[in-house]
């Protein structure tokens, strides 16, 4: 079954991208290969980890990388904001790489953030990255943000019913064709939900390593494979470890 997957994924689908139903605390929420969460009920939409401006952090310590990840990560925000034309953004948490990133960002990327907020509510979570608010890129701080059985934070915690938090930055590995493919994934079990970084430097983290054991106790969630146009479930006890 996991080489199935695995070859599916490589495929080059040519229809629009298909999001993939997925259900935390009877929640029925929309999961996008784009690696986002839509809930149709409340008009909300979800990311985790952006992480903007991780490459000119990077820079600031000689590590050159190509200074385009902000301006790439807000453009793929920018395709789901015009996919689903949210009422609702919701950014779990690490939506900077540091607290003087939003100070670092180009004017032509705070007026792509700031054109994005208009016309509906734009809540930042706080992260470990990024703790406290900033100036200047809109929207509303919080520590934690509750919505109906819902809680969206950045840190999974021992309070799993209902919770929708990032960090991880889970990915899953199965193997196909004689070699493996890793993807980001959603790690979910029914009770809380795992999101995948959103950003374009954002690393990733294998779903069989212990922290994810700390989280679900058993391998008996579901690792939900970002491919190119749809979602891939994947039972956790299939995925390979690293």
């Amino acid at each position: 079954m996991s080489g199935l997957i695995a070859s599916q994924i490589v495929v080059r689908e040519r229809a629009a991208p298909s999001s993939g139903a997925i259900t935390v605390a009877g929640v029925a929420l929309a999961a996008d290969p784009a690696g986002a969460i839509y809930w149709p009920e409340q008009g909300m939409l979800a990311v985790a980890d952006l992480h903007l401006e991780k490459g000119s952090a990077f820079a600031a310590r000689g590590v050159l990388l190509p200074p385009y990840d902000t301006a790439a990560t807000l453009a793929r925000v920018a395709d789901l904001i015009a996919r689903y034309a949210p009422r609702v953004v919701v950014a779990l948490g690490d939506s900077f790489h540091d607290g003087r990133g939003p100070a670092r960002l180009a004017d032509t990327d705070r007026a792509v953030l700031k054109a994005q907020q208009r016309g509906r509510d734009w809540i930042w979570i706080a992260g470990n990255h990024d703790p406290d608010p900033a100036d200047n890129i809109g929207g509303r701080f919080l520590p934690v943000f509750k919505l109906g059985a819902l809680t969206f934070r950045h840190e999974p915690t021992a309070e799993c019913e209902g919770e929708i938090a990032g960090h991880l930055h889970p990915v899953a590995r199965v193997a196909g064709g004689g070699r493996a493919i890793s993807r980001r994934c959603f790690a979910v079990d029914g009770k809380r939900m795992v999101m995948p970084a959103f950003g374009a430097y954002a690393g990733g983290l294998n779903v069989r390593d212990r922290a994810f054991a700390r989280l679900f106790a058993t391998l008996t969630f579901t690792a939900h494979m970002l491919g190119q146009r749809r979602v891939y479930a994947v039972g956790a006890k299939r995925c390979l470890p690293d």
